[in-house]
């Protein structure tokens, strides 16, 4: 039984410890090829965790809609334009980009890892209104009508835009096209003319091609224009900021020291006060860290300052409930009960305390999430799953880690426990189960 017990707990112990340095502290190639020291190349925050713009830096733009004859700025409206700028941005292959309505007209772009403010403002603030109209000036199609656009290099090696009708649209180009052969059919866009050719004959395939794109590159922006739709508000930039990589690494640089910082001093603290049990906690929360980190991949999330923020504060909490157990457990040493038994009541006593703790916290996170956006729905995220994996290491871990550890029997003063008061007579002879 007792050999039982220490090989759990050892074989616990090297998973635990293999897990954590090997999510959090990732080697690198100079560090698998003996180049450097492995302190000198430690990442708390892998790079395989998304990072937000506050971390890696990028471009930072305030848009602000404006009332125009026809279209006044509306909550309905407002929604529409974010949605229609989160598809031409994700189909621009920018990564990571967050776009967030704020108040009750401005709009709130963070692109990470964007060098190019220029380009995206171009792409994300147009209107794209597009129109066919005839020599006469009237307008016969729209967007409206369009299915799909997609950039291509035609037989002459031009670059053009592939456009393709809905079934509606197409029956209106046909007549379009038919009445007017041997004129000019403009194609506009935001009252910009993109071409202007001539109709030679009636085209009735519901397909059409745009020229005039000197690249490839141009032709592709337009396409992601026209697919995503118009816009259905003016909009106007009111704030660009440029975040550089010295600044986005500055801050994760000071992120993972408050992170390690906060780790050795806690760890520290517990092994200082609870000995054994303290170990046990450490070990509790280097869980902790690889279950949370873990999540964090597995979710696909954007870690930003705000977020590390959440995930160390939980961190307290983790470590709050450990040291209610704990004080529990040497309460029950006191009165009597064997170090087993002790456990086993601490564990119990204390799960009521904790849970109300957690659930008054998780509370204020949902609220947070709730109510608040960007950087603070970020903050409360975290803490509600930093909340969540300190219930679970705290009651399951600490206690399987704890149990595997006492009836192993190699250590049974409870001084190596945690308690300090003079050790009870019943415990020097053996105690009672």
């Amino acid at each position: 039984m007792q050999t039982r017990n220490i090989i759990k707990f050892f074989v616990a112990v090297v998973i635990i410890l293999a897990a954590f340095f090997t999510l959090v502290f990732p080697p690198t190639k100079s560090m698998r090829q003996g180049t450097v020291l492995p302190f000198a190349v430690v990442k708390p925050f892998p790079d395989s965790i998304k990072q937000g713009l506050d971390l890696q830096g990028g471009t930072h733009i305030v848009l602000e809609a404006e009332d125009s004859p026809g279209a006044p700025v509306t909550e309905d409206s407002l929604k529409r334009a974010v949605s229609i700028i989160e598809r031409r941005i994700n189909e621009m292959g920018l990564t990571e980009p967050l776009v967030q309505q704020e108040g009750a007209k401005r709009i709130i772009v963070e692109l990470p890892g964007e060098k190019n403010p220029e380009k995206a403002i171009e792409t994300i603030g147009k209107t794209a209104v597009m129109e066919f109209k005839d020599e006469n000036g009237d307008t016969h199609l729209t967007g409206k009508d369009l299915k799909t656009a997609k950039e291509e290099i035609d037989n002459g090696h031009k670059n053009v835009v592939a456009i393709e009708f809905t079934d509606e649209g197409a029956k209106k180009f046909a007549d379009l096209t038919g009445a007017n052969v041997g004129h000019h059919i403009a194609i506009l866009l935001d009252g910009k003319v993109l071409t202007n050719p001539v109709v030679n004959e009636p085209i009735t395939g519901g397909k059409a091609v745009i020229t005039g794109s000197k690249t490839l590159e141009e032709a592709k922006n337009l396409a992601v224009l026209l697919r995503s739709g118009a816009l259905p508000v003016k909009l106007k930039v009111m704030e660009v900021r440029t975040i550089g990589p010295s600044l986005g690494q500055d801050s994760k640089m000071k992120s993972e020291k408050a992170f390690a910082i906060g780790i050795i001093l806690i760890m520290i603290f517990l092994i200082a006060v609870y000995r054994i049990a303290g170990i046990v906690a450490n070990l509790a929360l280097l869980v902790y860290v690889v279950i949370l980190l873990g999540l964090l991949k597995y979710l696909d999330a954007t870690l930003t300052l705000p977020g590390i923020a959440g995930i160390i504060l939980s961190m307290g909490f983790a470590v709050d409930a450990n040291i209610l157990i704990f004080e529990r457990f040497k309460e029950e040493v006191l009165i009597g009960k064997s170090l087993r038994s002790s456990m086993e009541a601490g564990f119990k006593r204390a799960f009521s305390t904790i849970l109300d703790a957690n659930v008054s916290v998780m509370i204020a996170a949902i609220v947070l999430m709730v109510m608040g956006s960007g950087t603070v729905k970020g903050f409360a995220v975290n803490l509600a799953l930093g909340i969540i994996v300190s219930m679970f290491t705290a009651i399951v871990i600490s206690r399987s880690l704890l149990t595997w550890f006492i009836n192993t029997g190699l250590v049974s003063n409870p001084r190596w426990y945690g308690l300090n008061r003079p050790v009870p007579e019943h415990l020097k002879k053996g105690g009672r189960k």
